[in-house]
């Protein structure tokens, strides 16, 4: 799910200057230094990156004006990190060279145009410099957050650095990482190597509200998961009684004949190991193939679940993880619940009556 989120726009880690995090104009942008990039290209944990400028504009059309996100982007680059290209639903992706738009599709039902249709845009530059310019709609983007589709426009770079007068600035530069489970080590390196006037933040402090809805869907896992160890805690207990009732005969036999009580726990701690081990083993081998058939093919949601997703800028799906320990984990809690439960055949070794279980 988080991987999800950060691809949808954030990223994992953002690098903007200290003005620009309290002050998101475009007077507090900056040029994207080779140090910089040296810095980004040594640290192993990002896998890749993209340079934004982020800024606002008048869009028009005939006699229709709407406030909008203009962002500029390097086409292949941002591709690559939010997989923005799935979201053309009509024309063309941008490439480098391009000096197009792609235009979120309610705000191109507002000023009435598609593809091939242009769209001025009209606002403030770098240091106050009048931005204007009429460009061609090369494609129009579909997200699944109504939110995006009234405001994102997106455009080249290079087009966008020329429309502002901020030629080779930018706001911030995205990056990603293999997963969320690398985020504190890849903060820690790039937080002791970005210094002053720039900073780096992680997809958690910037989206501190995704990260609460987050929270609390863990919450409610955790509250299913509990329940779930309680059955079957209950489930093996359960077991565990009627092997010992069932057979406390056969136990008692085994003492009359000579066999030292200490012996018969170990058996029994043994039996009970082992039916706790292939329980355990055999839930891992059914459980994989359907969890990575799911990982693989995310299930849909819909309804109100949907709608809430939506409305976060998430896609209505549910996702499975294939994360090692999240089946090993589970195994070696059953296998602990096995254990503790196995202290009852063992004290009932000792205890067993010897005439009463003879009799039974």
């Amino acid at each position: 799910m988080i991987n999800n989120v950060v691809k949808f726009y954030s990223g994992y880690m953002q690098i903007f200057t200290e003005d620009y995090h309290e002050n998101k104009t475009i007077n507090n942008t900056f040029i994207y230094t080779d140090s910089l990039k040296q810095i980004i290209d040594n640290e192993p944990t990002i896998t890749q990156y993209t340079s934004r400028l982020e800024y606002f504009s008048l869009a028009s059309s005939e006699n229709l004006t709407k406030g909008s996100v203009i962002i500029g982007i390097d086409p292949e680059g941002e591709n690559k990190v939010t997989e923005l290209k799935k979201w053309v639903s009509e024309g063309n992706y941008l490439n480098k060279d391009d000096d197009g738009l792609l235009v979120a599709i309610d705000l191109a039902n507002y000023l009435n145009v598609g593809v091939g249709d242009s769209i001025v845009l009209y606002g403030q530059g770098f240091h106050g410099v009048m931005a204007a310019g009429i460009y061609p709609v090369r494609g129009i983007l579909k997200f699944p957050s109504p939110e995006l589709n009234k405001q994102f426009i997106y455009m080249p770079l290079k087009s966008c650095q020329r429309l502002f007068s901020a030629d080779n600035r930018l706001t911030s530069i995205v990056l990603m990482i293999e997963d969320n489970y690398q985020l504190s080590r890849a903060m820690r390196h790039m937080k002791g190597k970005i210094k002053s006037p720039f900073m780096v933040r992680s997809w958690e402090e910037l989206q501190p509200e995704l990260v609460q809805m987050i929270d609390g869907d863990k919450a409610g896992g955790l509250f299913m998961k509990t329940l779930l160890y309680i059955i079957i805690t209950f489930g093996i207990l359960g077991t565990i009684l009627m092997m010992v009732s069932e057979r406390k005969r056969e136990l008692g036999v085994m003492i009359a004949i000579g066999m030292q009580r200490f012996t018969l726990s170990k058996i029994l701690l043994a039996e009970t190991f082992f039916i706790g081990l292939i329980g355990a083993v055999s839930g891992l081998i059914v459980s994989f193939p359907l969890v990575y058939y799911y990982h693989l093919n995310p299930y849909p949601l819909t309804g109100d679940a949907a709608k809430t997703m939506i409305d976060m800028g998430i896609e209505p799906f549910m996702y499975f993880s294939i994360q090692p320990d999240i089946f090993y984990v589970q195994a070696f809690v059953v296998l602990i619940i096995t254990m503790a439960i196995a202290i009852y055949p063992v004290i009932k070794s000792f205890t067993l009556k010897l005439t009463t279980a003879l009799r039974g």
